[in-house]
């Protein structure tokens, strides 16, 4: 016998499997793909467990808010338009699935680039060498032309980028979701914090213009955001400081003039888990109702995958 005392196990009680909670069955195993199998096999064959189980309640969440005509608002950051996605949130407002959209200052810049020459997303690490980045004279003509016309005008930042490209009409313009969303009618604003954009260096950059009108988009989300109770949905895609922190503002704001503005749903998609992500959009704003998500993968994968499951759900008449 050894040193040292054991515990004696002969003394343990134990009890029946069919007794005990179990929260794996295998019931809600998934289905094996099949070749050739049409997306909503893909998605029914998904395990019921976790995060496929969450994302199936927020893609019938979106869809019972876009049968109910409820906002689903869009937060995206300037990545999302990157990796080339933009066809996508086109498709979602067509739908009538978005009834709104919210840039930071990256994402009007990259919106702007692709409908005007057809690419964006110059290599930083190079040119921040020698000074050239940040240094193209075309984007900063049309974004501080935009936000001067649209401060001259009394429009929002993201209406006046939107309109400008409508109105000149570059070879790629239909790749604009600033474009789309002004010829389709849906509120898109922009939300800038002076000097993070390459075009605020330029001569041509006036703070006053570009302050008031991401102003006036502040206050156009704002009054978005106060219709959100009772069913409408929030999806963050990519940014991980200033859009979750305008949303709250937003938030603050809209229960200020409103009141109560809560039951409504939150999700933060993202390929890494950000403090102000998790805790200004997806924990505090539902707190009092509703239920927030967090989902972790690339947004070139994320986006289509839930843009398809809710145009599907919506096509078959499904949604909570």
């Amino acid at each position: 016998m050894g040193r040292f005392p054991e515990i004696d196990v002969k003394r343990l009680k134990t009890h029946s499997i069919r007794t005990r909670r179990s929260k794996v069955r295998s019931a809600a195993s998934g289905k094996p793909p099949e070749p050739g199998a049409s997306f909503d096999a893909f998605w029914k064959g998904l395990p019921d467990a976790l995060a496929a189980r969450e994302l199936r309640e927020l893609v019938g969440r979106t869809a019972a808010a876009a049968r109910r005509k409820k906002p689903v608002l869009l937060l995206a950051g300037a990545h999302v338009i990157k990796v080339g996605l933009s066809p996508v949130v086109i498709r979602l407002m067509e739908k009538g699935v978005v009834s709104g959209v919210a840039f930071n200052g990256a994402g009007a810049a990259h919106d702007a680039e692709i409908a005007y020459f057809g690419a964006t997303s110059e290599e930083v690490g190079k040119t921040i060498r020698n000074g050239r980045f940040g240094m193209a004279r075309e984007t900063a003509d049309i974004l501080n032309g935009a936000a001067a016309e649209g401060a001259a005008e009394g429009l929002g930042f993201g209406e006046a980028l939107g309109r400008r490209i409508l109105k000149d009409a570059p070879p790629h313009a239909r790749s604009s979701i600033l474009a789309r969303a002004a010829r389709l009618g849906v509120p898109a604003t922009v939300h800038v914090a002076i000097g993070t954009d390459i075009v605020h260096p330029h001569p041509s950059a006036d703070g006053a213009a570009i302050g008031e009108t991401s102003l006036r988009d502040f206050r156009i989300l704002a009054g978005q955001v106060s219709r959100l109770g009772n069913g409408g949905v929030v999806l963050l895609f990519g940014s991980a400081v200033v859009l979750p922190e305008v949303f709250l503002k937003a938030l603050s704001a809209a229960r200020n003039i409103r009141g109560r503005v809560t039951g409504f749903y939150t999700a933060s998609f993202d390929m890494h888990r950000h403090y102000r992500p998790a805790v200004n959009v997806v924990e505090r704003p539902t707190a009092d109702g509703g239920r927030g998500y967090t989902f972790i993968g690339h947004h070139e994968i994320m986006m289509p995958l839930f843009a398809s499951a809710v145009l599907e759900a919506l096509s078959r008449g499904r949604g909570r």
